[in-house]
């Protein structure tokens, strides 16, 4: 299965603003990891009085960061993609030394409720704190002096991520929905492939001319980045109807196989996200499972 042509190339110049766009600074925080990257990336927008979006992880160096980048400016909002622990913790201590009131689609929630005896395997990356201040919804704009940002509900790594566009600029901060680095994880039961696969279609319909991401750098050419997102995650969609045809019944059986190349250290995230595929071909009536689908279940052509 051909991959995205993900960008790997990225300099997180840690503690330091790095303009990325005229009145739009990125800093990254020291937290690299196999999901993160190099770490969470911080977006500072606009001049005097500014907005930051994302501001990371309860991280004290990061937390300094941030500081020094706006002194002398007054912070009127902080923005919140979704709520994992790398993006959202640190909007508290950011609003109390500022003042600025915060910003997301909402609190935390799954895409679907836990079945009986299942576990939510990202329950400890979950920030359960987060309540903001402003409640956005889809469409719904915030300005300051400046800048616009316009929320864009994407669902599918989380129930409440968004997605914010910056108006008037072509520029869509875009959180973990897409990355130049990495596909996003959806992780069941938080995430849902069926959300995340149309909130995919409604950037592709967007056209934005650049995507400023949660992780990693850039995507410079989102329309056909996008296209290729969409491609992988259907020849991976594929790949899970074919192993089932060739006899295959259980996901570790599967992800064995599809995932063959992959280090073995992230198969369990692998088996998530062919579970999250399950679930949609399960919904879709392609393929039925011996009771709710779930990791342990098995599974067969309709």
């Amino acid at each position: 299965m051909e991959s995205p042509a993900f960008d790997l190339a990225f300099e997180p110049a840690y503690g330091r603003a790095v303009p990325v766009a005229p009145e739009v600074e990125r800093i990254t925080a020291e937290n690299p990891g196999p999901f993160t990257f190099y770490g969470t990336n911080s977006y500072i927008v606009g001049a005097s009085s500014v907005a930051v979006i994302d501001p990371g992880p309860e991280d004290e160096a990061h937390f300094q960061a941030l500081m020094a980048a706006l002194a002398g400016r007054e912070v009127t909002h902080i923005f919140v993609s979704h709520t994992h622990r790398d993006h959202s913790p640190l909007s508290r201590r950011l609003q109390a030394a500022t003042g600025a009131a915060t910003v997301g689609q909402g609190p935390h929630r799954p895409a679907r409720p836990l079945r009986d005896g299942e576990i939510n395997p990202f329950s400890e990356s979950s920030d359960l704190a987060f309540v903001p201040d402003i409640a956005l919804s889809d469409g719904q704009t915030l300005s300051g002096d400046g800048w616009s940002l316009t929320s864009v509900a994407t669902p599918g790594h989380t129930a409440n991520h968004a997605a914010f566009a910056l108006e008037g600029r072509d520029i869509l901060f875009s959180g973990d929905h897409v990355m130049a680095w990495s596909t996003s994880i959806v992780a069941p039961p938080d995430g849902s492939m069926a959300d995340y696969m149309a909130s995919l279609e409604r950037l592709m319909e967007r056209q934005d001319g650049l995507l400023l991401p949660g992780h990693g750098g850039p995507v410079t050419q989102p329309a056909a980045f996008l296209q290729s997102l969409k491609a992988h995650r259907l020849g991976r969609e594929r790949a899970i109807l074919e192993r089932i045809r060739a006899g295959d019944r259980g996901i570790a059986e599967m992800v064995k196989a599809i995932y063959r190349d992959t280090d073995p250290k992230l198969h369990g995230a692998a088996a998530l996200s062919v579970l999250a595929h399950i679930e949609d071909l399960v919904e879709r009536g392609e393929i039925a499972a011996d009771g709710p689908p779930s990791l342990a279940a098995t599974y067969r052509l309709l």
